[in-house]
């Protein structure tokens, strides 16, 4: 038999394997119309940004490699001209010598794939623009930013290949635009996790035009010309047409096949067309969506792979069904990862169809142990069945795995609620002991089980909203008109709400807000939990667009003065490897040395810097000029203002306005970090600290190894034998296993060059921080004086009660 396979790239190479692995005798011809065959598209943007080093580590198979291994004769720069279905001919054209011939087949493939869709946009074709389908086109690109020294880019489409263009561009230094139709990026995501890539985009300061038209292209000089429907210009060297694509059907069409409506060639389950001797597979074909049952166009290179094995069991009469696919899809955009399987939830309103959604975000494994991202999930499935419509994911790592295993749900049909029992591998540093998956579950069975409604963020209005955050949280930011109620208070102060009204909670990511439902839900209150909290409120209604412009002859290196200064205009502070708030106060202490007016440039590596500093500049009376991210490495740079710490007036208000009050009853190691955190932090915000240490709290101002004087009791002996002396001794409140998670928690401090708690109070006392010591405690505990570190005060209720008084905020720990 003579099978002709139309199409050398993932259908129809992975066809031409499948056909000789079962089919020793056959003449096997593929057909090729670029000059390369079996290579790795996907891989293309990667090449172009320096990520793959060399061109050959894209070519998977040459012509020659397939002829040893597989008696296949792969012939390149070669188009298929036309079909004769009556003679079963094909004319074939040899591109570098423009001579034809014909070649009969027995069976034939057609493995096209699909083309860049070009927009009509008026002067595209005479501006000139370029696209990325192959090897060919990955080298025009290259060689315009490498050779011709372009230093601008637009990019028309914000889909998978827009994107990783984008990145692979900037890699290069080249200044990015995204110029995009609708109002986000990667159409398989909704919005508001479309909204995390925006952000991205954002802090890698790339230019973002959404729901933008281009009504025309025009040419000055070496420059082109890009105007906007909203009469915006923008100013480009390079243009890349990434809008999408389309089936490259054309030769099946003027065969006479049966094309769907969209363009594509139309196929049965056994991939076989309108002609029993001819099969198609790959993107050229229209496929059945296995959730929906529908029709639809899914250029992915898995499904297309699956296709060609499947096309060719059935060239060779084994009858293989091919049962459609659930469009799984992943993308890389510099530290983020966006992900997503099944239908999302714009189909499913646009359809009718009834549902249910849930987010949970989650680190991508235990927080305790360094390193932990977050992920941000979502999944949408039928309220009544629990059957799995689809699922995102967005974060640094770990969106793979979670998309990945509700990819296999979906394809063994297994219910929603039936993954709570889904067992995970789990270890710190992979995983929780209960995974977003099992999270997903047990909430999809609250909402049935328990009635526990949830809204979005997009529901919000005209219902009354509390927030159960702490008040510190709270007073950052928050949902307009909503009221303040702290978890940790909600039982004592529920009785202010309207058992008539309904209410909706929310915390930052909604577990909290969860277990706010719970206690109101149990005591007759009606109340809806925000999905996804206060982050995916935020995230979804922020601005998307980034609408920057860029100077031509500066580029985007991550070396340069991101504010333009010269290096003699700035002091320069490196706080990279410090974790929160080490930076911060290292800031704190520099910034107060310089002048008004004076820049300090502050490098840094602490992931929540760049949130923070915004905070600290904006509540300091700083102006922070510019933050860059990349790759992780933060760059800011601060110009001290005039009022920065200045005294505040003397009466009342302004004290309050700027004290903070803590105290420490516990003696827990972790406890107590964690509030030296806090006091530190608040200390490099401006505000005057002061901390009682009460009962096994005072065991943190202990010496370590000292013996008193005094005399003592029995009783109090065996206190000072029991107790620990010193922030040296003190013991987790958890997992401490006989001072093993005490070492195990130091070691991974140090490797991560986060603050010790010895160093958290001596910064905290240099810093100006006050401590007072419950003398009643003291008294009680039999703890004496000489006992205690040096520098602190000592007090009872009054005391304390003095201190927290002028505070705006109280802390317990």
């Amino acid at each position: 038999m003579k099978i002709i396979i139309i199409g050398g790239v993932a259908g129809g190479m992975s066809a031409a394997a499948r056909l000789r692995r079962l089919d020793e005798k056959s003449d096997i011809i593929v057909i090729e119309k670029s000059g390369y065959v079996s290579f790795a598209n996907c891989g293309l943007p990667y090449y172009i940004g320096g990520v793959i080093k060399e061109k050959d580590s894209l070519l998977l198979e040459t012509p020659s490699t397939l002829k040893e291994k597989f008696n296949l004769d792969v012939r390149v720069k070669s188009e298929a001209v036309s079909i004769n279905r009556e003679k079963k001919e094909i004319k074939i054209k040899n591109i570098e010598t423009n001579d034809e011939y014909t070649e009969s087949y027995d069976k034939l493939l057609i493995s096209t794939g699909a083309k860049p869709f070009v927009p009509d946009i008026k002067g595209l074709e005479e501006a000139g623009y370029l696209t990325l389908r192959n090897i060919e086109d990955m080298e025009k690109i290259s060689s315009c930013i490498d050779s011709d020294g372009y230093k601008n880019a637009v990019i028309i489409g914000g889909g998978f290949i827009g994107l990783e263009t984008a990145e692979n561009l900037k890699h290069k230094n080249i200044n990015v635009t995204i110029i995009e139709k609708a109002d986000q990026v990667m159409a398989p995501l909704d919005p508001e996790m479309a909204s995390f890539i925006h952000g991205e985009i954002k802090r890698r300061n790339i230019a973002l035009y959404l729901n933008s038209d281009i009504t025309e292209i025009s040419n000055s000089g070496k420059k082109k010309i890009i105007k906007l429907k909203s009469g915006e210009v923008v100013e480009t060297d390079i243009i890349i047409a990434s809008i999408g694509v389309v089936p490259d059907s054309e030769l099946a069409k003027n065969a006479g096949l049966k094309m769907s409506s969209k363009g594509a060639v139309e196929v049965d389950e056994y991939l076989k067309t309108s002609d029993s001797d001819i099969y198609a597979a790959g993107d050229v074909i229209e496929i059945r969506n296995a959730i929906t049952g529908q029709k639809a166009l899914v250029p992915l290179a898995g499904p297309a792979n699956k296709q060609g094995r499947t096309a060719a069991d059935n060239i060779l009469g084994r009858e293989e069904k091919y049962t459609g696919t659930i469009g799984t899809s992943i993308m890389k955009f510099f530290n983020m990862t966006a992900a997503s399987t099944g239908i999302n939830e714009k189909y499913l309103k646009k359809q009718d169809i009834n549902y249910k959604s849930l987010f949970i975000i989650k680190a991508d494994h235990a927080g305790y142990y360094p390193g932990a991202s977050d992920i941000y999930f979502k999944i949408l499935f039928e309220p009544e069945t629990g059957k799995i419509f689809g699922a995102q994911a967005v974060g640094e790592k770990g969106a793979d795995k979670k998309i990945d295993i509700i990819a296999t749900a979906i394809l063994g049909n297994i219910s929603v609620y039936k993954l709570k029992d889904l067992e995970t591998a789990y270890a710190p540093p992979f995983n929780s002991a209960k995974d977003i998956i099992n999270y997903a579950s047990y909430m999809a069975e609250n909402i049935k089980r328990d009635g526990l409604e949830t809204v979005s963020w997009n529901e919000t209005d005209k219902i009354g909203l509390i927030d159960v955050r702490t008040e510190d949280e709270y007073n950052i930011d928050h949902i307009q008109g909503a009221v303040n109620m702290p978890l940790n208070t909600l039982r004592e102060n529920m009785g202010k709400l309207d058992k008539n009204k309904e209410y909706i909670v929310y915390c930052k990511v909604g577990q909290r807000g969860y277990n706010a439902q719970r206690i109101l839900v149990n005591n007759g209150y009606k109340v809806k939990n925000l999905n996804g909290g206060f982050s995916i409120y935020k995230s979804a209604l922020m601005p998307q667009d980034n609408r920057i412009k860029f100077e031509n002859d500066i580029k985007n290196d991550k070396h340069r003065s991101i504010s333009g200064l010269n290096s003699a205009d700035k002091k320069i502070l490196d706080v990279t490897g410090l974790q929160c708030p080490g930076p911060i106060i290292k800031i704190k202490n520099k910034i107060s040395e310089l002048k008004t007016g004076e820049v300090l440039e502050v490098k840094a590596t602490d992931p929540g810097f760049e949130n923070d500093i915004k905070v600290w500049t904006r509540q300091t009376g700083n102006t922070l000029l510019n933050i860059e991210n990349t790759d992780g490495e933060i760059l800011a740079e601060i110009k001290k203002g005039e009022s920065f710490l200045l005294s505040k007036k003397p009466d009342e208000e302004a004290v309050k306005e700027n004290s903070t009050s803590l105290v420490i009853f516990s003696g827990d190691f972790d406890k107590v970090f964690a509030a030296l955190v806090i006091a530190n932090g608040a200390l490099a915000m401006g505000n005057s600290v002061s901390i009682f240490f009460t009962f096994w709290g005072l065991n943190v101002l202990r010496k370590s190894n000292y013996k008193t004087r005094s005399k003592k009791g029995i009783i109090e002996k065996c206190f000072g034998i029991m107790m620990p002396k010193g922030v040296s001794k003190l013991k987790l409140s958890n997992m401490n296993f006989f001072g093993l998670g005490r070492k195990m928690i130091n070691k991974v401090m140090k490797t991560k060059n986060i603050e010790s708690l010895e160093s958290l109070l001596e910064q905290y006392i240099e810093n100006g921080g006050k401590i007072t010591a419950c003398t009643m405690s003291m008294d009680v505990m039999g703890i004496k004086k000489d006992e205690l570190i040096e520098n602190i005060e000592y007090g009872g209720v009054a005391t304390y009660m003095e201190n927290a008084n002028k505070a705006n905020h109280n802390l317990f720990i």
